[in-house]
């Protein structure tokens, strides 16, 4: 990263900071860009927010009835 504001470069790079994808030099520039840019701690927040979300609902599962409920209707619906 270059020592301008680096907003284009911490933006698109974003995801793979969040999911630790990016060597340690980017990742320190990203982090000591973030340490003064509220626009992107901005950003940094809703994709913490948005990949915490996604992981937890990748955690949840069907209610057994409503699994067998969908089973039923799919054999119908194979049936016909």
């Amino acid at each position: 990263m270059t020592n301008d504001c680096g907003c284009d470069k911490a933006r698109a790079e974003l995801e793979e900071y969040l999911r630790n994808e990016i060597c340690r030099t980017d990742a320190a520039d990203i982090r000591a860009h973030l340490e003064t840019c509220e626009g992107c701690q901005s950003e940094l927040h809703v994709g913490i927010v948005l990949t915490q979300t996604v992981q937890r609902a990748c955690k949840e599962t069907a209610p057994e009835e409503l699994r067998d409920q969908l089973l039923a209707r799919l054999r119908t619906l194979q049936s016909h």
